[in-house]
């Protein structure tokens, strides 16, 4: 019998769900039988807000993992990873990605707009923070960590302190717990982080018979939008403490399919909101990103950014999908 592969991944229930998601695709695509190998990594081990945690705190672990040979591959949270290529390693599959949209889960079943002046909005990325700061709705926001049951129990649990929370809408999905979502979120009123919503499949470069198998399971259009959404990231530099979003949509255009990129970067207070989009082919993804950020540059975002602490390219963390 083939040994099974070995599938490293976080032990939270929502790393676990993710994960078993991709080896089932594996085994149904390729036959090849796959176990889970739970690894433990720093952010799960700190109570710390996850922007003070610093670069790579639920993906290192793991790619040490990887590239001790511990492990045969891994799924990462995609917008965990930090934009700086790590050596002896390749995203070997982006499969579909789910739908990035932020999601409210409010009590009495209410929207955003439904929230009163002084509502206590609980969310653990700074992004949102800044975003929910920036439509002058009179909440008060409040930073926090914590598995999504954890989350969820701060508003719909028997010691609920919250009015509300914000999380991704992917990790709901994964968890089969959509039916508590109160609002999806429009992209124009709260963009996603980078890559938010998409997995990446990684082993070592070396193993290419790994490689070439994982690679059935790649989602072309997810890959080209992670793609101009990453390349956005990092060529703003972005620090861990700069809300920086971005979200790019694939659609038939006159000659072909299109890439619609939207970015922002927003101060936490939110009284800096700088927007732009920039549209190309999928084969430029890349270059589409980096031309987006060049022009946010051009208005002023550096500024933000750096007001927020330049920490150079490479060191970005937006937290966990949870």
């Amino acid at each position: 019998m083939t040994a099974p592969l070995r599938l490293g991944t976080r032990g939270s229930a929502l790393a676990m769900a993710q994960s078993g998601q991709v080896a089932e695709a594996v085994t149904a695509a390729t036959g090849r039988p796959v176990e889970l190998v739970e690894v433990v990594t720093a952010g799960d081990r700190s109570n710390a807000p996850v922007h003070r945690l610093g670069v790579g705190v639920f993906v290192s672990a793991l790619r040490d993992a990887l590239t001790a040979g511990t492990i045969d591959f891994a799924v990462h949270s995609y917008k965990d990873l930090p934009t700086a290529a790590a050596g002896g390693l390749h995203i070997a599959a982006v499969p579909a990605r789910q739908d990035p949209r932020d999601a409210l889960v409010a009590r009495d079943g209410r929207t955003l707009a439904e929230l009163p002046p002084g509502a206590t909005v609980g969310t653990g990325a700074l992004r949102r923070i800044a975003q929910l700061h920036a439509l002058g709705l009179q909440l008060e926001v409040t930073p926090i960590r914590g598995n999504v049951d954890t989350r969820l129990g701060r508003v719909l649990g028997p010691e609920a302190d919250l009015d509300a929370v914000v999380l991704a809408r992917a990790g709901l999905a994964r968890l089969g717990r959509l039916d508590v979502i109160t609002e999806s979120l429009d992209p124009m009123l709260m963009l996603p982080a980078p890559a938010q919503g998409a997995l990446a499949v990684e082993c070592r470069v070396d193993d290419q018979d790994l490689v070439e198998l994982l690679a059935v399971l790649d989602h072309a259009p997810s890959r080209a939008a992670v793609t101009a959404e990453r390349a956005f990231l990092a060529t703003l530099e972005a620090g861990c403490s700069a809300p920086v979003a971005a979200y790019a949509e694939l659609a038939e255009g006159e000659t072909g399919d299109e890439i619609y990129l939207r970015g922002a970067v927003i101060s936490p207070d939110g009284t800096r909101d700088l927007r732009l989009s920039r549209t190309g082919t999928p084969a430029d993804a890349a270059e589409i990103g980096k031309a987006l950020a060049a022009e946010l540059l051009e208005l002023g975002a550096d500024s933000i950014l750096g007001h927020e602490g330049h920490t150079g390219p490479g060191t970005q963390q937006f937290g966990s999908t949870e």
